[in-house]
């Protein structure tokens, strides 16, 4: 893997910030004609919130019409593993376009989903053998979801048909996924269409007394989940987890023993485990898959974001073969009849396949490892500032929280940090840091130093 060339040099010390110079063009037709999500719009038309239209993408840097770069420091949403613009997952879709853009995947099969499904079930030592796709991760976690009721309903135990999640967790924006989520800036609009899943304590390493670990926050928190299912595991059909890091809840960091108790728990109670690692899987967390650091295997496995390096919309969820084994029968309604137009497409795919090929070639876990001990001390500045609050670090993603009242710190930080060339979108008031997997030393320095910069203009 090679790390990219910082394409321009850096603002010399001392010279002024520019304003902001993007394509009015491009930036007023799609505030007419567009969308965008997360996002109040009015933000855009009153200025307040920038709008940028981008041209390019080269390596960790995105540039708008202009020329102005802008580090993508949180990978395009926390996707784009190794640069914008590579070019072995260029030239595998280009190879893909020329044989096959689609096929629908109900009584047809290709070579790359096939391929696929092998290489992702020997990565979980085959233990996870059988993939189902989608295109994104909420779809992702909404056939988790399905998948666990109807297994237990196949096995005519139709009441287990209850949800479990932990407090701050969040699984996406579909009605499914936001019932199983905790976040309300998400989930208290919809919540008269909702089917809320049950919460259960996060065992946020934050949330240590004096004198406790990570480690006894974590038993802490099992034994919160282990008093519910005593109470309630007839009718729990599954417990689900972000793996190790509970991102949009606030980058929320825990230790592998909770994962170990709760895989122990949902064996004694009979009840599924789902591990949505949509953001932390592809190593982020340090291993292929976070759940690895706790040694142990769920019942369903959800991945998306970095499946496919960040080109192209897919998501697939692992499981095991009992599970499988309750669907396949004579009886058609017996079956998971769940289907997504653009299931296993093959440009996603070879896209797919492109990103496991540079994973094994390139040894990007052992190259992350070094990097993420440098860049964390890169980052002491910022983890020491006097509003700092508990930096904390799993892999590659960075995180503190910042001791300010200012509802209006998440977009003024944004502001200053892009007037500074860098991407980042705090989650409140708590910034965090996931740059893609090719990030030189260079980028590294000026990312932290960049960062520190816009925290201190934010709260001027």
């Amino acid at each position: 893997m090679e790390p990219a060339k910082s394409p321009l040099p850096p603002l010399p010390k001392g010279e002024s910030i520019p304003a902001f110079v993007t394509n009015p063009d491009w930036t007023h037709r799609s505030r007419a004609a567009v969308w965008h999500p997360c996002t109040q719009m009015k933000q855009h038309d009153v200025g307040d919130l920038p709008l940028i239209a981008i041209a390019r993408g080269q390596g960790a840097w995105l540039y708008d019409f202009a020329g102005r770069r802008y580090l993508d420091a949180i990978s395009s949403w926390w996707v784009n593993l190794f640069g914008h613009a590579n070019r072995r997952i260029n030239a595998a879709i280009k190879d893909q376009l020329d044989r096959l853009e689609h096929v629908i995947l109900a009584g047809f099969t290709h070579a790359p989903v096939v391929e696929l499904s092998e290489r992702l079930a020997a990565l979980t030592g085959n233990t996870l053998g059988h993939c189902f796709y989608a295109s994104d991760g909420s779809s992702a976690v909404e056939i988790a979801l399905k998948m666990s009721f109807h297994t237990w309903r196949n096995q005519g135990q139709p009441d287990k048909n209850r949800f479990l999640c932990l407090a701050d967790s969040y699984h996406g924006e579909t009605l499914g996924t936001l019932s199983v989520g905790d976040v309300a800036l998400y989930k208290d609009a919809y919540a008269p269409l909702l089917r809320p899943a049950k919460t259960v304590p996060s065992p946020d390493a934050r949330q240590a007394q004096p004198g406790e670990t990570a480690a006894d926050v974590a038993r802490r928190a099992a034994a919160g989940l282990e008093s519910h299912l005593a109470e309630h595991h007839e009718s729990i059909a599954a417990l689900i987890v972000e793996p190790l890091v509970q991102g949009a809840g606030g980058m929320v960091m825990y230790d592998p023993e909770y994962l170990r108790r709760a895989r122990l728990l949902c064996d004694r109670y009979g009840i599924h485990l789902i591990c949505d690692e949509i953001m932390v899987g592809f190593g982020r967390t340090g291993t292929l898959f976070a759940h690895e650091q706790a040694a142990i295997r769920p019942d369903f496995l959800c991945l998306s974001k970095g499946l496919t390096g960040g080109y192209l919309p897919l998501s697939v969820v692992l499981t095991t073969d009992s599970v499988y084994a309750t669907f396949y029968d004579d009886a058609v309604m017996r079956g998971f009849l769940h289907s997504h137009s653009y299931t296993g497409n093959p440009l996603a795919c070879r896209a797919a396949l492109a990103t496991l090929d540079i994973f094994a070639e390139d040894a990007v876990l052992e190259r992350n490892r070094p990097f993420a001990e440098r860049f964390t001390a890169l980052l002491e500045p910022l983890a020491n500032h006097p509003q700092a609050r508990h930096f904390r670090h799993t892999g590659m993603i960075w995180a503190v929280d910042i001791g300010t009242a200012d509802p209006d710190f998440r977009l003024r930080f944004y502001r200053e940090a892009l007037q500074r060339e860098v991407l980042l979108r705090p989650l409140g008031t708590t910034i965090y840091f996931m740059p893609p997997y090719i990030l030189n030393d260079d980028e590294a320095a000026l990312l932290a130093e960049r960062a520190v910069e816009a925290l201190k203009a934010a709260l001027a």
